[in-house]
């Protein structure tokens, strides 16, 4: 129960920093960046040693911690901007729908058994991602599908990877703890150089504000990644249940403050959105009963 609460809430506190970005001109990239060295810093200091020994080229779960780095800054990235265009809602719904793409690869590769509940919870994923983006922007016009589109995607993917990783290599609580710290440490140095290119283009500037905020955002997220890996390796929920409940809760307690203290603006098509949301995640839990 307690890990479930706390990638509940540590989610939320994520997207409440995202949000307040732009209000003090907070540089996203350098942010982020700081964000993940804080990550391996805190992953370190919470397992009590630093796992970069040369024993961990032999771990088969090395390669996939290489590429979900890599795709963890790109899609940080895009999280953080989709949540100052578009708002924590929409964002929010987009990524936690994702899970549609990891129980797709479970019909598809393991030959799950695909049952009614399952199929409309999928078909009803679709509609509520849409829906939840015909809101108004400043400019008075729909927001963009492409950047829920695109997080729906990268979401999906990171989503299936780490079931997948999880599943067949992480059985000790050791592995998982060592498994994030690498993931979070490829998407420091996979930052680190770009944010390296931009300063000596003279793209960017460095500034102390931007390092407060990564380690802002650097705690948090990486117990929100790890608590998550716990949450599934625990007992309290089946694993085919745990993913559902997190992304119901994360999804409606990152709504409700985002309505109430950013007073984002919510309209007919929106509540369906949710609502379809709700549904579409509850049938594909009960699909796996």
């Amino acid at each position: 129960m307690f890990y479930l609460v706390a990638t509940i809430l540590l989610n939320v506190v994520i997207s409440v920093l995202f949000k307040l970005f732009p209000k003090y001109k907070i540089d996203t990239l350098q942010a982020i960046v700081a964000n993940y060295f804080v990550c391996v810093i805190t992953g370190c200091l919470s397992v009590g040693h630093i796992p970069f020994t040369g024993a961990v080229v032999h771990e088969a779960w090395l390669p996939w911690a290489l590429v979900m780095g890599c795709a963890f800054i790109a899609i940080f990235n895009l999280l953080a901007y989709s949540t100052r265009v578009d708002g924590i809602t929409t964002t929010i719904i987009a990524s936690k729908l994702s899970l549609v793409i990891p129980v797709i690869f479970s019909l598809v590769v393991y030959n799950e058994h695909a049952t009614v509940a399952k199929i409309i919870g999928v078909l009803l994923a679709f509609p509520a991602v849409y829906l939840t983006t015909r809101v108004e922007g400043d400019d008075h016009k729909p927001q963009s599908l492409l950047w829920p589109v695109l997080i729906f995607l990268g979401g999906g993917f990171l989503d299936t990877v780490t079931n997948y990783v999880q599943l067949h290599f992480l059985s000790s609580a050791e592995a998982q703890a060592a498994y994030t710290i690498f993931v979070f440490g490829t998407a420091a140095v996979v930052g680190l150089v770009v944010v390296t290119v931009l300063l000596l283009m003279n793209k960017i500037t460095l500034q102390w504000k931007n390092l407060v905020a990564g380690i802002c955002v650097g705690v948090p997220n990486y117990f929100s990644i790890y608590f998550f890996i716990r949450a599934l390796n625990s007992n309290f929920l089946e694993s085919s249940a745990s993913i559902p409940v997190l992304n119901i809760g994360i999804l409606t307690a990152s709504a409700l403050t985002a309505i109430i203290l950013f007073k984002e603006h919510v309209n007919s098509m929106r509540i369906i959105g949710m609502i379809l949301s709700v549904i579409a995640i509850l049938l594909i839990a009960l699909g796996n009963k």
